[in-house]
């Protein structure tokens, strides 16, 4: 760091406190967006408040440091990482100041989730027109800055013509508010002088000296987002400040405040998804779709479909969609279903019967779960295919992203650009706002060699020329950033562009706000994130990571493309440490990135001994959320096993390691002596001792052993296998045998009553899913090879085999479905065992269980591995086969984790995770209403915040069994024997 930097860090910290992050692991968490660049900024602050904000501004600009605003930092163009001072909003600079359903507006500080703004003004009947696909997570600041759109932008415009004026901030400390303005009003401003007035000034100089050929050279389309938007400084549009800097990204002026215009949200909502033979004839019928008055119309071509079937993606979502090799989505909305409904059915028979012109298949869609699978194709589709299957061919980038022209134009448009990308050996997805002819593609360009980059300069100039000839903009929705700036004067002219150089200039004299972006701009070529100098790094790993997409960590690691879902505030599991925090380390993406910079050496140096590294990933809480919510499946778990492998190779390993990681090895000694354990455990006195040595949180209390475990006390009925019962293996983890053994229980008496007969494995086996936590790889190995050795011969006898695995512990058996097959990916008999597990509603549902029926209300939390790895298919339907009224939270990760939430450093963290959303549910519910989980430490979780008992699915099932006059759940304990051995069993 240069002296001028560190002066400028220690006055920032002076001032601002803990909100100063000039740290690597910051740095290299803030060097990459979702785009093809990366620029390590000087360091990072997040305010806590807009005037903080406003402090640290001041204090930049006393240091004369380049400044960058960042919101989700989900930008593809490069516009949110450069070398200067990052200022992230999203985190504290994000309150709703007010909705007003009268004047159909709101007023909001930039760091808002665009989410947020449309949940509150769905309140009224409202809704903030512009989404993108990042809605859950870009900011409303950020939309402003690139003059975002998305798939409703027929319904109401981009970004810009819903923004009503703006509270700003010059770099050099200037506050007022921008709107339309009358000559009047401009006379008035510039007549005070000052600052203002100056600028008013200068901008209206500029306006009369462009005005012609701005009228002249700005493309009349629908997602004209490329340049700065001199047009709104034109008579006609009212000289609007506030729209003109719209779309600038931050390089003209900071905001502090935003009035939002909003529109009505029709309640209700129908889709018609239309198959066509090819992307160019849906494109063609662009004209027709607007005769229905449709408020979406988006286009997906047959690439990003073939590229989720090959990898096994999406495929119920698949389903869904009408036959073709092309499909548009057309969105009808009103204010009844009935309405909708029939606006659809007129479109479809209309297309059913399209006169002169090929007839695409149909499907009316009125199910809203149904319609939200649909879209998450369009949202999700093109980054879970962002990685080449081929090893020959390069990944598709985002270099060349989405481009616009007239949407009459558009299928003539794609047979050019198409036949440009042939020409040049590329392949391409195309999908896209197809109602304004707004096209994304993501293309092969090989970026990794010297000679690849050539020619991908020379592919965008060709493209650029392209699109200027159809009379269109570079960019229709992303902005011009880094990846399109460079071409402005092709489509403006010199003019034009020295133009808009002048606009930046009266802003920012100095031109340190995000300097290089939109004018003046980086070539395309420079900055590249992994350009040619990327270090393809040779890495030993315990565990195999392996994946269509290629091998090694490194390639896992490059999974994570930057979009952010994991930044999203609800909604599925992932990532619980993130929106407990807020911080951009502690997502996915924040922990890919450290990853990413570790193996590259620059920023963070130190490889797997990495103290930044390890930071963030002690906040992961291994939820696996990230491997199915993501859309690249980046595996944050598996990362952080494998990096504390590494990392503890010369480290001694906490005290909680031996204590909770390695539970499976002295559990069944405690509960040998449950009392005395107990006892130890629990006592006044000797509980605190006892937690201190184990390293366990001193409110924590522990689990109490039970007073004789399952193992001990169960006994196959040879018998009933006798009488012709199917043998089913019982995978008895640690905890239903030591702690909760009346849940495995229950779970013998289901299967008894399915039909089935219960065994055990010959000896005592652990899973080892706790060891992952603590990098214990070589001896998790070992488990799971212990394992195979045992089940293998169960699963081969000649005897009747067992119909399968059956598990009760989500976490335990996810190690089955996830870590087995990445030590042992060689092994059929790994392989086989694999395939054989089920989780007990599964299993049940498998074979066509019809549960009792039960009378209760039942609160369903599900565990975040069977989220991930077995879904919850088969709950649902024993739990709707009993008849329960059953209520499913959405509640993420419940925050305890295994062993996370009792680690001292992490109780906080554990119960803020809970107080998201599954507490605060919990708490609202009557005392009679049945809580079930099939986690244990979900469970201990509910207990410890709550005070209420939860149970498993299987202790809800067993309810009902005394009404069959089938006697009590469960058997005395002085009946039970001792357990029989598999041999004995067949």
């Amino acid at each position: 760091m240069s002296r001028n930097w560190r002066h400028l860090q220690d006055a920032l910290r002076s001032a601002l406190g803990s909100a100063v992050r000039f740290d690597a692991a910051h740095k290299a968490v803030y060097a990459s967006d979702a785009s093809n660049y990366r620029q390590v900024p000087i360091g990072v602050v997040v305010p806590r408040s807009v005037d903080e904000f406003v402090k640290g501004v001041a204090i930049c600009h006393e240091n004369r440091a380049p400044l960058l605003v960042r919101g989700a930092g989900t930008s593809m163009s490069g516009q949110t990482v450069n070398e200067a001072v990052v200022f992230d909003l999203s985190v504290a600079c994000s309150r709703i100041l007010e909705v007003d359903p009268t004047s159909k507006t709101a007023l909001v500080e930039p760091g808002v989730v665009c989410d947020t703004l449309r949940s509150a003004a769905e309140h009224h009947g409202l809704t903030f027109a512009p989404d993108p696909s990042t809605h859950s997570r870009c900011t409303l600041g950020g939309m402003i800055g690139n003059n975002s759109c998305g798939a409703h932008s027929v319904m109401a415009g981009k970004t810009l013509e819903n923004v009503r004026a703006l509270e700003i901030m010059t770099y050099d400390g200037e506050r007022f508010w921008v709107g339309p303005t009358t000559e009047e009003e401009i006379d008035r401003i510039v007549h005070a002088g000052g600052r203002k007035g100056q600028i008013y000034r200068d901008l209206r100089d500029l306006r009369d000296r462009y005005a012609d050929q701005i009228r002249k050279r700005f493309p009349s389309i629908k997602r004209r987002v490329s340049g700065f938007n001199l047009d709104q400084l034109l008579p006609e549009n009212g000289f609007n400040l506030a729209r003109a800097l719209v779309g600038t990204e931050g390089t003209c002026a900071l905001i502090l405040k935003a009035s939002l215009d909003l529109v009505s949200s029709p309640p209700h909502r129908v889709l018609l998804v239309l198959g066509f033979d090819d992307i160019y004839l849906a494109a063609d019928a662009v004209p027709e779709y607007e005769r229905f008055r449709p408020i979406a119309v988006e286009g997906l071509d047959r690439m990003i479909i073939r590229g989720l079937q090959a990898r096994n993606l999406a495929q119920a979502e698949i389903e869904l969609l009408p036959l073709g090799d092309a499909w548009v989505v057309l969105e009808f909305g009103a204010d009844t279903e009935i309405q909708a409904s029939e606006q659809a059915e007129r479109a479809a028979a209309y297309f059913l019967a399209r006169p002169g012109g090929p007839r695409p298949t149909t499907r009316i869609v009125t199910d809203r779960a149904m319609q939200q699978r649909i879209w998450s194709i369009r949202e999700n589709g093109a980054s879970a295919t962002q990685l080449s299957i081929d090893p020959n061919v390069p990944d598709p980038q985002v270099g060349w992203e989405d481009a616009a022209v007239d949407p009459h134009r558009l299928g003539y448009y794609l047979r050019a650009f198409n036949a440009l990308v042939a020409r040049y050996g590329y392949r391409t997805s195309l999908f896209g706002h197809f109602g304004d002819g707004c096209v994304h593609a993501r293309i092969t360009f090989d970026l990794r060699t010297k000679q690849g980059v050539e020619q991908y300069r020379s592919f965008v100039r060709e493209a650029t020329e392209l699109v200027v000839a159809f009379g269109g903009s570079l960019s229709g929705e992303h902005g011009d950033g880094q990846a399109k700036g460079e071409f402005l004067p092709v489509m403006f002219g010199e003019e034009l562009t020295d133009a808009m150089r002048t606009f930046k200039r009266i802003w920012d004299p100095g031109g340190l706000l995000n300097p290089g972006k939109v004018v003046d701009a980086y070539r395309i070529d420079e900055n590249l994130r992994a350009g040619p100098d990327y270090r393809v790094v040779p890495i030993s790993t315990h565990m195999m990571f392996r994946s269509q997409e290629g091998d090694g960590f490194q390639r896992a690691v490059e999974r994570c493309v930057g979009m952010g879902k994991c930044r999203a505030a609800k909604g599925g599991t992932m990532c619980p440490s993130y929106r407990a925090t807020g911080e951009e380390r502690y997502s996915t993406r924040g922990r890919a990135r450290l990853l990413w910079e570790m193996l590259q050496g620059d920023v963070v140096r130190d490889g797997w001994k990495s103290e930044a590294v390890k930071e963030a990933l002690d906040t992961c809480l291994s939820c696996k959320g990230c491997r199915s919510d993501c859309p690249t499946h980046t595996d944050m778990a598996s990362y952080k096993a494998e990096f504390l492998s590494h990392y503890y190779e010369h480290r001694p390993r906490p005290r909680q390691a031996w204590s909770m990681g390695r539970i499976g090895d002295w559990a069944p000694l405690a509960a040998a002596v449950p009392r005395l354990t107990n006892f130890v455990t629990s006592a006044p006195l000797l509980s605190s001792v006892s937690k201190w040595v184990a390293g366990v949180a001193s409110d924590r209390d522990l689990p109490k052993f039970a007073g004789t475990g399952f193992r001990r006390s169960f006994t196959t009925g040879q018998a009933a296998v006798s009488r012709g019962k199917a043998p089913v293996i019982l995978w008895l983890d640690t905890f239903c045998d030591n702690f909760q053994p009346e849940v495995a229980e229950a779970a013998v008496t289901i299967l008894r009553d399915a039909g089935f007969e219960p065994i055990l494995p010959t000896q005592r086996l652990c899973c080892g899913r706790p060891l992952y936590d603590f990098g214990y790889l070589d001896l998790a190995k070992r488990r799971l090879q212990q394992i195979i050795d045992v089940l293998s011969p169960m699963m081969e006898t000649k005897l009747e085999q067992p119909v399968g695995i059956v598990g009760l512990e989500p976490g335990c058996l996810s190690v089955f479905k996830d870590e087995l097959p990445k030590f042992f990916p060689d092994d059929p008999r790994a392989q086989r065992i694999s395939r054989s597990v089920f989780l007990l509603g599964d299993f049940l549902l498998a074979h066509d269980y019809q549960p009792p029926s039960l009378d209760v209300d039942v609160l369903v939390h599900t565990h975040c591995h069977q989220k991930s790895l077995f879904g919850s298919r088969g709950d649902a339907a024993m739990l709707e086969r009993a008849g329960v009224r059953a209520t499913w939270l959405d509640s993420g990760c419940c925050g305890m984790a295994g062993s996370f939430g009792f680690d001292p450093d992490h109780v906080g963290l554990s119960r803020n995770v809970a107080e998201l959303v599954l507490v605060p549910e919990v708490r609202k519910r009557p005392a009679d209403t049945v809580i079930v989980t099939n986690g244990f430490s979900c469970r201990e979780q509910v207990k410890h915040m709550t005070g209420r008992t939860a149970v498993h699915l299987a202790q809800v099932l067993a309810m009902g069994l005394p009404r069959r006059g089938e006697g009590t759940v469960h058997a005395p304990r002085s009946e039970r024997a001792t357990p029989t051995t598999v041999e004995n069993a067949l």
